[in-house]
């Protein structure tokens, strides 16, 4: 998993637990031919799970695109919430959980992401919390019936997937699309759209020249339209983790996306 470098600080405080749902490992049953014992345990560490919505107080909220977490198997939980990244010491118990010593960077983003963090945080404050497994999917449980539910990641394909970029700061709008059929890229770089070829070979992609419009914005939409431009007309390493979508050029510049749902 890619880690912004944004500084991180630890905090006590109970909203700090918004980037923290952590699950024990736990399993599911599969019925066999002829027996209902139990075939497997699935696990729940060493998976990253996308964080699809919480329910609390009875009102659901969606997740904001690009919250993940992976439950490491040496008891830390690192992820992000689609703004800002964490990691926690995960202690289990059985199908219970609860965290310890939080570390979370202190970004801050639009009203909607932050309203999805803040249902989070009121969901997983309450300490212990009950994993439940079904196939690829993995809810957490509060003692006052609050939920967090998840489902395991698999890798979006680059192309074809429209990637929200997150990375660098102020991007807002920014997104690209990669047409393996055409061999090129287009989408908008938070003001202006783009379109440039897109070459993608060995785990990097050659971008053209772009072409793109002649809008003018507000400065910190130009701001990272420029330093997206950056990654045109020269080769960046490209890897895909989940939803996640992480580019970088020659000139070091470092992209971040997100998979739209």
């Amino acid at each position: 998993m890619d880690r912004q470098t944004h500084t991180s600080r630890r905090t006590l405080a109970a909203v700090a637990v918004l980037v923290v749902p952590l699950a024990a490992a736990c399993g599911s049953e599969k019925a066999g031919a002829g027996s209902d014992a139990a075939e497997a345990e699935r696990p729940v560490t060493g998976v990253r799970w996308t964080v699809d919505s919480v329910t609390v107080d009875g009102a659901t909220h969606r997740a904001p695109d690009g919250a993940h977490l992976t439950l490491g198997e040496d008891g830390r939980a690192t992820g992000s919430y689609g703004c800002n990244l964490f990691e926690a010491r995960l202690r289990t118990d059985g199908d219970r959980v609860r965290l310890s010593d939080p570390e979370t960077t202190l970004r801050a983003c639009d009203d909607q992401v932050m309203a999805g963090e803040s249902a989070v945080s009121r969901a997983l404050a309450a300490g212990e919390l009950k994993a439940d497994v079904n196939g690829d999917r993995l809810t957490l449980t509060t003692a006052s019936g609050d939920t967090v539910r998840l489902t395991e990641a698999k890798d979006h394909p680059l192309h074809g997937t429209r990637w929200n970029v997150t990375t660098p700061d102020g991007a807002g709008r920014a997104h690209l699309t990669f047409d393996q059929q055409d061999g090129t890229v287009s989408g908008n770089l938070g003001c202006n759209q783009v379109n440039a070829r897109a070459t993608v070979r060995d785990g990097h992609i050659t971008l053209g020249l772009p072409s793109r419009t002649r809008m003018m914005c507000e400065d910190s939409l130009m701001d990272a339209e420029k330093a997206l431009t950056k990654l045109f007309d020269g080769a960046a390493r490209y890897a895909v983790d989940g939803d996640t979508l992480t580019l970088t050029s020659e000139n070091g510049t470092e992209v971040r996306a997100v998979a739209a749902r």
